[in-house]
């Protein structure tokens, strides 16, 4: 199993925190939105809307506020026409960022993510600099109280997963796209309830960072996270036990 990303858990962490201020309720909308656009309204034939149902839920979305989203994006009440937009970019210290959005007009999404990066160190690269150092995977977190190690590790290798690390007081179990839904059904049998299982970019490889470096990558994401197109950035960005504790610290 593949060692433990002190920076991609501070990341989750906040990631956490800023779905407690409220920040993703439109980014989630827009999810549920291009997600029914491309796999139609019904979850159980949409693995990708169903991912993003329970991301609605588990940031407190009320359950009519996604079947209106659903009804919207299927033509029941009209619909916004979202566009997914995938930005590469370089940051600080030659870290990757792969940014993407879902936009409604990428003409004023692309002037917009451009300005972010220039201010701060970043630059824009060119298709397919960056891209090729990342992949898609699903990843599912379980609270650690809820089984013990060596049960989680039946339950799902055998169901597809791939990597599963302990990060504090939950186990990250990282597994294919395809088998994101076998991992986590085989989890429920056994009556674990995630606590969280959504699609993820991941980096193929990592660049170590100092300090300094981290805290400048970590505010171009900031600044572009509070972009109302932006949906997700990924970096390839680690940094030490050491380093990450100060970060998390402020």
């Amino acid at each position: 199993m593949a060692g433990h990303s002190h920076f991609a858990n501070i990341m989750r962490v906040k990631a956490r925190v800023d779905a407690r201020r409220g920040k993703t309720f439109s980014k989630i909308s827009r999810l549920i939105q291009a997600a029914v656009r491309v796999g139609g309204p019904q979850p159980r034939d949409n693995l990708r809307l169903a991912f993003a149902v329970e991301k609605a839920k588990a940031a407190n979305m009320p359950k009519d506020t996604i079947q209106r989203l659903i009804d919207k994006a299927s033509g029941a009440a009209g619909g916004d026409d979202f566009e997914e937009v995938t930005y590469e970019a370089y940051g600080p210290g030659g870290v990757a960022l792969l940014i993407e959005a879902l936009t409604d007009n990428r003409h004023r999404t692309a002037p917009e993510v451009r300005v972010i990066l220039d201010r701060n160190g970043g630059r824009i690269g060119t298709s397919g600099s960056v891209a090729w150092m990342f992949e898609r995977k699903g990843q599912v977190e379980v609270p650690a109280d809820q089984v013990e190690e060596d049960r989680l590790y039946e339950l799902v290798i055998d169901a597809g997963a791939e990597d599963i690390v302990r990060e504090g007081e939950r186990f990250v179990i990282t597994c294919s796209v395809a088998g994101l839904h076998d991992v986590k059904a085989a989890l429920e049998e056994a009556g674990i309830e995630p606590s969280r299982a959504e699609f993820e970019m991941t980096p193929k490889s990592t660049v170590d960072a100092d300090e300094e470096t981290a805290r400048k990558v970590m505010r171009i994401q900031d600044l572009l996270e509070d972009n109302d197109d932006v949906q997700t950035v990924t970096t390839n960005l680690e940094v030490s036990e050491e380093v990450a504790a100060r970060l998390a610290e402020g």
